[in-house]
């Protein structure tokens, strides 16, 4: 009586599991990318609070009364996300004016992949958000 397995039910198990694994990676691939575009929405929606904290101080965005830029704090989001995504100008924003700005988190790396067709996103005082994608803003924003 042999105990064991033979050659071709180790090739049927190598098989199964070849399958399956093609099939779970893209998936989780996916995943991935959605989890870190909606940690990089809700830094968007932290920096946003930081500005008009700043404006409720200073009535304007661009700079405070003693004409110093604006800068930016540097949350936790931004360092988890480096490589991912990039905050313009290291988390500042692109100051279009004194009543408006424009924050824009830059895609990177992997999340260059993401097949739902986000790209970068944005977000601006009024509070409305965008995509630089041809995918919709509910679903990139997860709205």
């Amino acid at each position: 009586m042999n105990k064991g397995f033979s050659l071709i039910e180790l090739m049927i198990v190598v098989a199964i599991v070849g399958i399956l694994a093609a099939i779970a990676y893209p998936s989780y691939q996916q995943n991935m990318i959605d989890s870190r575009r909606a940690k990089a929405a809700g830094c968007l929606m932290e920096l946003q609070q930081f500005m008009e904290k700043f404006y409720s101080t200073n009535f304007r965005y661009d700079q405070d009364a003693g004409g110093a830029a604006v800068v930016l704090p540097a949350p936790q989001c931004v360092t988890d996300l480096a490589g991912f995504y990039g905050f313009e100008n290291g988390g500042a924003p692109a100051a279009v004016g004194q009543q408006t700005f424009m924050l824009t988190a830059t895609a990177a790396g992997p999340q260059l992949n993401d097949s739902r067709g986000c790209g970068n996103l944005t977000i601006n005082q009024a509070g409305t958000k965008g995509i630089s994608g041809g995918g919709t803003v509910a679903g990139c924003w997860r709205q």
